[in-house]
């Protein structure tokens, strides 16, 4: 079943990280690597993996989208009630992972988690399209429903009741996360498996400390 999967092999060539060209914030770093994925052939190239926990341990995972990024941190919207939502109101820490595969990189950003501000939230959510708006006010995300078309009427009736007197306005639950990170790992693939990975983490003094790990 699944043919020789273990027999499947790559070897990284492409580029390398060092100390002496890393920069001293992971933040600028990242922001270096990502203008190189933005500038290569990568479809969704803000598409990252989120982790999260319940308090007692249980982990889940998801496939979401960066919105932005700063000194302060990273950014995605989601609607608060949903399942990793619920997650994070127990146990406000999650983890980011990027894999840029045509650049042989993967990111990993551990951090604490926040809520943005109502104003932060109306600006990207007045920004999407008019569909995403909608969907956004009708779907009980991470909710057992009947079936598509309870879905689709519930988007139909919403959209028909949308004019100029009755924009859609933003649910309460819908809105941003920040997650701030205390350890970013650099991984950067090398031949033979002997991988660059640096490793930030934030100090007490809130500097960020670079260390080499063993692939």
């Amino acid at each position: 079943m699944g043919g020789n999967i273990a027999a499947i092999r790559k070897n990284y060539t492409k580029k390398t990280l060092s100390e002496k060209d890393a920069y001293s914030s992971p933040v600028q770093q990242f922001e270096q690597w990502w203008r190189e994925a933005s500038d290569s052939d990568i479809e969704e190239v803000n598409a990252m993996t989120l982790a999260t926990a319940s308090v007692d341990g249980l982990p889940s995972a998801r496939i979401v989208l960066l919105k932005g990024f700063s000194e302060k941190g990273f950014v995605f919207f989601t609607n608060y009630n949903s399942y990793k939502g619920n997650q994070l109101a127990d146990n406000p820490k999650a983890c980011l992972v990027f894999f840029w595969k045509e650049l042989e990189r993967q990111v990993r950003i551990t951090g604490l988690v926040e809520k943005t501000s109502e104003k932060e939230n109306d600006d990207y959510f007045y920004s999407r399209p008019i569909e995403s708006q909608v969907g956004a006010t009708v779907s009980p995300q991470s909710q057992v429903i009947t079936n598509r078309e309870w879905l689709e009427t519930q988007f139909n009736n919403a959209e028909k009741n949308i004019s100029s007197a009755s924009p859609v306005k933003r649910p309460p639950h819908w809105g941003g996360y920040l997650v701030k990170p205390v350890v970013v790992e650099f991984w950067q693939g090398r031949p033979g498996r002997l991988h660059d990975r640096l490793q930030y983490s934030l100090e007490d003094n809130g500097e960020w400390k670079i260390e080499r790990l063993a692939p």
